[in-house]
């Protein structure tokens, strides 16, 4: 009689524990990545009253008599290799783990050991690291090889995805560029003095950009038939600003005569003779960042990033040497006084050459070099505040363009070397579809550019041309094009873990690769809470390394989550079956205590 008691009650404890676990279940229904789980039931030990007996010639056997003493939990078993449903949230961040039985884990490190986890809500925390967004655990990856640019496979450690060094993508300086368009010979722009201009914007190699500003025009002896020129003008800095971070154009404006020529009139250079070579004190030919505007000074610092005040050199002259080889040569960084005040130490061209047979005779930039002291010849000195240029090129900046009389189609384009005192130039080297551009005497940071001029044509427009020029060649605008120093944008990750950043600049950049841990027995693994597993003895261990998880044909996708896998009719279900086996077990109770309450009546 006492032993169905005592198993009623058994039975009481154990239907309780299964509606905990289905409980635990149901208000899991909402949790990302949460595991269901389920109980079974195993009996009791019995009660043996006698034992079994073998059978006999002549009697048959006996089975043991036995009387169980109740019911106990046997196992929860969570359903750990039951993948739960997509969750769409469109955050790059948001993770989910797609594989054949749902054994891949994320690594997440809480600081003092590695727990693995199937919710992929992840975001960057401030120090740039990829982090659980509920409990701040860092996911764990592999790094990429400084050395090879490729994702090293060894023992995990966190993603620091932004860190000072990947921020910013490297900058790639300019080296093809094209023309394209029409060249119309009734263009007016054609056809006058300044011609018809287009830029193009290039980058060095520290991403900074400038503006080159081309000219076509007429050709010399006036013919446009069939022959124009192509001149270099000027060429702009788009980049530096000063420190309110405000552009700067990089000019001189208070020098009032920007270009001279000096026309010698005798066989014998003297040196007493001053030219305009040296106007900053520059040293052979090195670069002037900074020079005295009486006040303010400025200085351009080393980064080209910014202006900041600083002592610099007042303007001076140079002397002519014999030969007319100049010791030095302007370099062009120029800056403006924001006051516009005029250094009052600097001496007008017009009195240099006073008195010396020379004048004002020419404004236009020609080539810097060694030039021969001859009779009735002009030198154009190489320097012009307006071209905002860094250095003057001394190689041809202009090219002759020519198309077929026949259908207007481009026919080549050669370089010419400009002629001296405005004579017509000289032809260097042969036609050809391209020429280069030789930015690199700007500076080492400067790569030559080859310019693809295949692409023009001249025909009849009505008056209008519309060439262009653009970075790259004509197969591929991004080859040779240049890049400006990137910015990132934003981060992605792809479905084999690998995280890339986006840059402004067009590059992207691999930041690391997301492990995945595996284990022989994944329903082994323990519940810690926080939606984290830990390993057991009986799950198997993690390796330290993990594993890419296509390895197995997993993947991650992005912008998405796995949602619980608690199926609620089943659960629904099973608590009905609970309900009705823990009122069964009541009755076990209720009715053993009528009988025992019979029992004790029976002394009546």
């Amino acid at each position: 009689m006492m032993r169905s008691l005592f198993s009623g009650v058994a039975g009481l404890k154990t239907h309780q524990t299964k509606m905990d676990v289905i409980g635990n279940n149901i208000s899991n229904v909402n949790t990302v990545g949460f595991k269901s789980s389920s109980t079974s039931f195993q009996d009791i030990m019995y009660q043996t009253m006698s034992g079994a007996s073998a059978p006999t010639n002549t009697k048959g056997g006996i089975n043991a008599n036995q009387i169980g003493l109740g019911v106990t939990t046997g196992a929860t078993k969570v359903s750990i290799t039951h993948a739960g449903a997509a969750q769409s949230t469109g955050e790059a961040l948001d993770i989910r783990l797609t594989d054949t039985n749902s054994t891949n884990f994320f690594i997440v490190n809480n600081g003092s050991q590695n727990l693995f986890t199937r919710s992929g809500s992840f975001y960057l925390d401030g120090n740039g690291n990829l982090a659980m967004t509920s409990t701040g655990y860092l996911v764990q990856g592999w790094q990429v090889d400084e050395s090879t640019g490729q994702i090293k496979r060894d023992t995990v450690s966190p993603l620091r995805i932004m860190n000072a060094d990947n921020l910013t993508s490297q900058p790639e300086a300019t080296t093809q560029a094209t023309f394209s368009g029409i060249v119309d010979k009734n263009d007016t722009n054609i056809n006058s003095v300044d011609g018809y201009s287009t830029t193009l914007v290039f980058y060095d190699d520290l991403g900074y950009a400038y503006t080159a500003r081309f000219a076509i025009k007429k050709s010399e002896d006036g013919d446009t038939s069939n022959g124009y020129t192509v001149a270099l003008t000027n060429i702009y800095s788009n980049s530096e600003k000063d420190a309110a971070g405000n552009p700067i154009d990089l000019l001189a404006n208070h020098i009032s005569d920007k270009t001279a020529a000096a026309t010698t009139d005798e066989e014998k250079a003297k040196a007493e003779r001053t030219a305009v070579a040296d106007l900053f004190g520059s040293e052979n030919g090195t670069q002037v960042d900074s020079f005295k505007l009486n006040s303010p000074t400025y200085t351009l610092s080393a980064d080209k990033k910014k202006i900041v005040t600083g002592s610099g050199t007042n303007a001076k002259t140079a002397d002519i040497p014999q030969d007319w080889t100049f010791d030095s040569v302007i370099n062009g960084l120029k800056f403006k006084d924001a006051n516009g005040v005029e250094d009052t130490n600097a001496t007008p061209l017009t009195q240099i050459f006073s008195g010396l047979s020379a004048g004002m005779t020419n404004y236009a930039v020609s080539e810097a070099g060694v030039w021969k002291a001859k009779p009735g010849v002009t030198a154009t000195l190489s320097f012009d505040a307006k071209t905002q240029a860094l250095k003057v090129t001394t190689d041809a900046v202009n090219y002759d363009l020519d198309f077929s009389k026949a259908d207007g189609t481009f026919s080549s384009i050669s370089g010419k070397v400009p002629g001296a005192g405005g004579t017509p130039g000289t032809n260097k080297g042969t036609g050809g579809d391209t020429q280069v551009l030789k930015v690199s005497t700007l500076g080492t940071n400067f790569h030559d550019i080859t310019v693809d001029f295949s692409k023009l044509i001249n025909f009849d427009n009505g008056g209008t041309s519309t060439a262009t020029s653009d970075r790259g060649t004509v197969a591929d605008k991004s080859d040779g094009a240049g890049k400006k120093l990137g910015t990132m944008t934003g981060v992605q990750v792809q479905q084999d873990g690998k995280i890339f950043g986006s840059y402004d600049n067009g590059n992207t950049v691999l930041l690391g690769q997301i492990a995945v841990a595996q284990f022989a027995n994944a329903s082994g693994l323990e519940s810690l809470g926080n939606n984290c597993y830990g390993e057991t003895l009986n799950s198997g261990s993690f390796d330290g390394i993990g594993r890419d998880v296509t390895a197995d044909g997993g993947s991650m996708n992005t912008g998405q989550l796995e949602m619980s896998n608690v199926d609620l009719s089943t659960e629904f279900t099973e608590m009905i079956t609970t309900q009705r086996g823990f009122q069964a077990n009541s009755r076990i109770i209720t009715v053993s205590d009528t009988m025992l309450e019979e029992l004790t009546n029976l002394k009546r």
